[in-house]
């Protein structure tokens, strides 16, 4: 495993020491993985979304279009 340090101002360092039960470097680790593994999820679902975009453009384009022609048939059966 691989070793990093922190620096923190000397009043955080104390209130750290005031809680000494807890395993700040465990926690830390742990908050650094969560992170990690949350940008990672979210890079993910952007390519994914990237990678979909030309299907998406083609649908809503087809829509738009599918909806003018409705309009104007409705317009020349006098319904509009």
């Amino acid at each position: 495993m691989v070793s990093i340090t922190l620096s923190v101002p000397a009043e955080i360092k104390a209130m750290m020491d005031h809680f000494a039960e807890i395993n700040w470097s465990g926690f830390v680790r742990t908050a650094i993985e969560d992170k990690t593994k949350q940008l990672s999820w979210k890079e993910e679902m952007l390519a994914k979304l990237n990678s979909e975009k030309a299907f998406t453009d083609w649908a809503v384009d087809t829509q738009r279009k599918d909806g003018v022609e409705r309009i104007k048939a409705l317009k020349k059966r006098g319904l509009l």
